[in-house]
């Protein structure tokens, strides 16, 4: 599934197409991707409104139109968004074409379908729980060091597993977990209040130097996630444990250990991480 740096990618590349533009017309071939409104109401309120900003909150896009509307798009394992020609060719499993001003289209095409499509006042979805609670951003002013000693020692879980608890840090996954708690030394098996003062330091800034060298290469690509041109990432490339597991630390050069942690398999440097 994408995580924060993928969809960060994403959102970016929409922010310099979308904004100031207006939907002119909706279509949706598969209902199921719509969260709400129904079909019928969504492909009726979407055109003529115009999108003012784009926005990135945890792993969810959030087109924000005129109207206090907002498109938001979730999108899931293998969903792709794609901003083309009206005439290009749809390609397969393309669930929502929305037409724009400037006889482009706006696509979601998702051959899993476990993406997700919304349209509404962002107020209105959380309170439907369709948006969940979402914790802090990891990239925001918010997220201080001390933000993060309070999500570490009020709880009893492992490290990853409280990494990966969005409702405490949006937008964090499997892939960016692991290569924090590498950089910064740390077992992401070990108990979260156990770290110590320096150790949480020492996460707290790897997990903003992580994601922000991935956003710098344009997120990771093993299987099916692309941008908004349809180009892979390139951060797969700079990745020094996670998917590694049975291969020698880039560090050390210690076997790389291989478990299932929060019910995520794992890798880690059983030298390098204490």
């Amino acid at each position: 599934m994408p995580e924060l740096p993928e969809v960060e990618t994403v959102v970016r590349d929409l922010r310099a197409e979308l904004v100031g533009r207006c939907f002119a017309s909706a279509w949706v071939s598969q209902p199921g991707v719509l969260r709400f409104p129904i079909a019928e109401v969504f492909v009726a309120l979407l055109p003529e409104h115009r999108v003012d900003a784009v926005e990135r909150r945890g792993k969810y896009i959030l087109c924000r139109l005129d109207r206090a509307e907002d498109l938001v798009v979730h999108l899931g394992m293998t969903g792709h968004l794609r901003v083309l020609d009206a005439a290009a060719p749809t390609v397969k499993h393309t669930h929502l074409r929305a037409g724009l001003d400037d006889g482009r289209e706006l696509r979601f095409d998702d051959a899993r379908r476990f993406g997700r499509l919304m349209l509404g006042p962002q107020a209105l979805l959380e309170e439907r729980r369709l948006l969940p609670a979402l914790g802090v951003e990891p990239l925001s002013d918010d997220f201080t060091p001390e933000r993060l000693d309070v999500v570490m020692r009020h709880t009893t879980r492992t490290v990853k597993a409280v990494l990966l608890d969005q409702s405490r840090i949006a937008g964090l996954g499997n892939i960016y977990v692991d290569e924090a708690c590498h950089l910064a030394g740390i077992r992401p098996t070990r108990r979260a209040p156990r770290l110590t003062r320096r150790e949480r330091v020492a996460l707290h800034a790897a997990i903003r130097a992580v994601l922000a060298k991935a956003i710098a290469n344009r997120g990771t690509t093993f299987d099916d996630y692309r941008d908004l041109w349809n180009a892979e990432g390139a951060h797969q490339e700079e990745l020094r444990v996670y998917g590694r597991g049975g291969e020698p630390c880039l560090a050390c050069g210690t076997v790389l250990r291989r478990r299932v942690v929060a019910g995520r398999t794992t890798v880690y440097c059983p030298v390098c991480q204490r």
